[in-house]
């Protein structure tokens, strides 16, 4: 049952990558919006940039990552 409830949380396609990388970049816009009404002027706008800018970061290593796994898989030899 474990294992069953541990799947809920592994990214296993494109779209569910595609999906949660959306989700990280609405909450970076949310909080880099909050960045420029909290700093104005060039902070604000370098800390807009950042959040921004990790969500690309993230969402290339997820995109990686699953590629990775599918060639790792596609590699092994099935066991079960």
């Amino acid at each position: 049952m474990w294992k069953k409830i541990g799947r809920l949380f592994v990214i296993k396609t494109r779209v569910e990558a595609f999906l949660i990388i959306y989700a990280l970049a609405l909450g970076a816009t949310a909080r880099g919006s909050a960045y420029l009404h909290q700093y104005p002027g060039w902070g604000g706008k370098l800390l807009f940039l950042a959040t921004t800018g990790a969500v690309f970061l993230a969402g290339a290593k997820i995109l990686d990552c699953l590629r990775y796994e599918r060639e790792r898989d596609a590699q092994e030899p099935a066991t079960e």
